[in-house]
């Protein structure tokens, strides 16, 4: 994909690189879906100096979530798709840290790739926050972080900040052109909108095909719910097993739609203000808590169908 808005990271970086004491720690803090990892990989890449033609380098390594049970990881060895665990372990980092005792294997540089780091589990935390206090020499650490507040503040006082700032609408509309040429444009328009600056996530959006998704939310917010009947096309529209990336596609879309009903209109701001909290709270909770989708989907309708309420009071 097209990476856009990375010209200031990739200048930072780069002239970090050609100075003589480049720092061993570097946090890559921006929204879910605008690059980061991919400025990583690519990153990491130039600092070792890897052949273009060769895929994988011995000296980049990537700390990810895992599979979540030995079952998926059963599954990931048979080359089936697998269930990811929601963090990353401890155990992860201590593997790590056993290739940090010795040297680069084909030059005098290493990179270390977390992503996403707010997804450390604590322990795990505390383990890599050994490494950062005393890096190894020729090792340099990239975090991946879409929610810098999430990680400790000493392993955010030992990082250097990159920043990679939200896209405009325009841009993220014609990067959807060129990559969902065939997407019928109502869905564009509500991908643009939950995205919120996101090409990953607009992207993301268009290919989960949530467009009836976003319909029946706007009914929901314009109209009320007062039979359930259009909750109960929501839970349908969601899915019966949605994964995580669905799961925040469609409280990312909630979200936006409550944003679009504070417009300057003469809607009643505070019950929506209520249900955009509630529904924060709940993106917040989905990648440590098992939601029932179908209870999900009522819940989000509910919240919706109470600022439509508020809508009709305002209007009187």
């Amino acid at each position: 994909m097209t990476l856009l808005g990375h010209q200031d990271a990739w200048h930072e970086w780069r002239e970090a690189m050609a100075g003589s004491r480049m720092h061993h720690a570097w946090l890559l803090a921006g929204k879910r879906g605008v690059g980061k990892a991919s400025f990583a990989q690519a990153a990491a890449r130039e600092l070792v100096g890897a052949d273009p033609n060769i895929e994988h380098h011995p000296d980049i390594h990537v700390l990810t979530q895992g599979p979540k049970d030995e079952k998926e990881e059963r599954k990931r060895e048979e080359g089936k798709p697998f269930e990811l665990s929601r963090s990353i372990r401890i155990a992860q980092v201590r593997q790590m840290q056993q290739r940090l005792t010795t040297r680069p294997t084909a030059g005098s540089r290493r990179a270390i790739i977390i992503d996403p780091s707010d997804d450390l589990e604590r322990n795990a935390a505390n383990a890599l926050l050994k490494s950062l206090e005393e890096p190894p020499q020729g090792t340099f650490f990239l975090l991946v972080a879409h929610s810098p507040a999430r990680l400790l503040p000493t392993i955010r006082s030992r990082c250097r900040v990159l920043r990679f700032p939200t896209v405009p609408d325009a841009e993220i509309a014609s990067l959807l052109s060129q990559l969902a040429p065939h997407s019928d444009q109502s869905t564009v328009q509500a991908a643009i909108a939950a995205a919120a600056g996101s090409p990953g996530a607009a992207l993301a959006f268009v290919e989960m095909e949530l467009g009836k998704v976003a319909s029946l939310m706007r009914r929901i917010v314009e109209h009320g719910d007062p039979d359930f009947s259009l909750r109960g096309g929501l839970a349908a529209a969601i899915g019966a097993r949605p994964d995580r990336e669905r799961i925040q596609g469609v409280l990312d879309l909630a979200r936006s739609t409550l944003a679009e009903m504070v417009d300057g209109s003469a809607v009643d701001p505070r019950p929506v203000i209520d249900a955009h909290a509630e529904l924060v709270r709940l993106a917040g909770e989905h990648p440590t808590y098992n939601f029932d989708a179908g209870l999900l989907a009522m819940e989000i309708g509910t919240l919706l169908a109470n600022a439509a309420k508020a809508s009709e009071r305002a209007d009187g």
